[in-house]
């Protein structure tokens, strides 16, 4: 089975934490000790992918932002991920000048031009840092996994190649053809990573089409130069030859307009509508303060973070179920806990039998393996507990949100039960006010299902816009 798009870019990741080698396997040595040097572009690639315990297996003692105020530590190798922009470069050469790490090694998310690699070779020399500048690669890794296979282009600045950004009104053609290299940019990179050519196809005569012309420029640019290619080495391996392609369809976000306003009522959709959720990690905040009218002083929220990664069994098994399926699966996994707890307090009790009675030593004796396996099986019972802690304060959680629309939509629903013609909800313009209309000349009413939804996507408003409510 062909490996999915979190399984390659993981290995490629893994890759480069080994200074670009491939990692050993099965080894009882200890890794080499470094540091991991990252900007936001890639943290947000590597969160979703490697958690801390993993990054320190592969020998990653400390991760620092770039822009970070960073202590030297003469002794030890730094490897950094970043984007190749003014910024970074110009902080890798303060770097270099301060002399802050035993050795370089330099990892580009994306392609850097010459003329920056320049600047670098420069610093390093005028530095006298030279030898201590490893290796420099470009990884083309601008694309960020979510699932086996989903991935988007990007989490920060994710509003400049936005829908709005692209149909404003106002838009360059400048504008234009700087949010169309981004996208090409971090599409070039996933094929990369995959290594696969793919069959292109578009609708013609909107911006589907011009990603869709400029990736395929790009492609075959990369594959004139036979011994440069990124296609031909080991990404395609023994297949580089295959004409098993894959089919990858640009489509217009205009081609179907009601697919982000439809919310479902499924586990991670809801997640994604009422709670911060990002890059697979939720963020709640939990604590209630104390009663002001009691004169004591409240307590702050504490913030908790959860991730919900491949490796939760039951988010992977429940995160596309209705909500009140979930709500029984996680009572039905706290039963099954508590009946593997209270097996274990029994073989406990059961060990601590004395006496002579030839019955007890018997069934000591047959327990005792029972009370081992049991024993053994403590850190996936932990794990377990866990996990079901976790998945009982965030279905809570989206809960109370659901407890909370639903006394806002009562007004809502009253007066639709008061007057048997169709509501239309008219949206005005660019400042997002929503009314309610109906043919008796009724009075307006706010509607916050249509504001909370509209809040989450930026459209451009430019004319009213009708829904017919049946």
């Amino acid at each position: 089975m062909a490996a999915s798009v979190r399984e390659k870019q993981t290995v490629a990741l893994k890759r480069m934490l080994n200074f670009n080698a491939p990692p050993l396997k099965n080894t009882t040595a200890e890794p080499v000790w470094k540091v991991l040097i990252y900007d936001r572009f890639g943290q947000d690639i590597i969160s979703p992918l490697l958690s801390v315990k993993e990054l320190r297996d592969m020998g990653i003692t400390l991760h620092l932002l770039l822009h970070s105020d960073r202590d030297p530590i003469p002794d030890v190798p730094a490897i950094y991920f970043v984007m190749p922009t003014e910024e970074n470069i110009d902080r890798i050469c303060q770097d270099l000048r301060n002399q802050l790490y035993e050795s370089y090694f330099l990892n580009f998310i994306s392609a850097i031009s010459r003329s920056k690699l320049e600047d670098i070779a420069s610093a390093a020399l005028a530095a006298n840092a030279v030898n201590q500048v490893t290796k420099v690669y470009d990884q083309y890794l601008n694309f960020i996994t979510l699932e086996d296979d989903m991935f988007i282009l990007c989490n920060q600045n994710k509003e400049l190649i936005s829908y709005h950004a692209i149909n404003r009104a106002d838009i360059q053609d400048t504008d234009m053809e700087s949010i169309m290299d981004t996208i090409v940019d971090s599409l070039f990179c996933f094929f990369v990573t995959l290594g696969a050519v793919p069959i292109i196809r578009c609708p013609r005569g909107n911006a589907a089409e011009m990603v869709a012309v400029k990736l395929d420029k790009k492609l075959r640019e990369n594959l004139r130069d036979a011994r440069n290619s990124l296609f031909t080495g080991d990404n395609m391996a023994a297949g580089q030859f295959s004409f098993q392609r894959p089919l990858f369809v640009l489509a217009d976000r205009n081609l179907d307009m009601a697919t982000p306003l439809h919310h479902t009522w499924t586990y991670q959709a809801l997640i994604h509508d009422v709670l911060d959720f990002h890059l697979n990690r939720v963020v709640m905040e939990e604590g209630s303060g104390a009663d002001p009218s009691a004169g004591a002083r409240p307590k702050k929220k504490s913030r908790k973070m959860y991730d919900l990664t491949a490796a939760d069994k039951f988010w992977q098994k429940h995160k596309g179920s209705p909500f009140p399926e979930v709500a029984e699966s996680v009572q039905e996994e706290l039963d099954a806990y508590r009946a593997q707890e209270d097996e274990v307090k029994r073989l406990k009790s059961i060990m601590g039998l004395e006496g002579e009675d030839e019955g007890a030593i018997s069934m000591l004796s047959d327990n005792t393996a029972k009370l081992t396996s049991a024993v053994s099986s403590l850190p996936e019972l932990l794990e377990k507990k866990r996990l079901i802690d976790l998945h009982t304060n965030v279905a809570t959680a989206v809960l109370n949100h659901i407890k909370v629309c639903s006394s806002q939509f009562a007004a809502v629903c009253h007066c639709r039960r008061l007057f048997k013609p169709n509501f239309l909800f008219l949206v005005k313009g660019p400042s997002r006010q929503f009314a309610c209309l109906n043919p008796l000349n009724t009075a307006c009413i706010c509607v916050t299902l249509l504001t909370a939804v509209f809040q989450n996507i930026k459209l451009d408003f430019s004319f009213p816009v009708i829904f017919q409510i049946p």
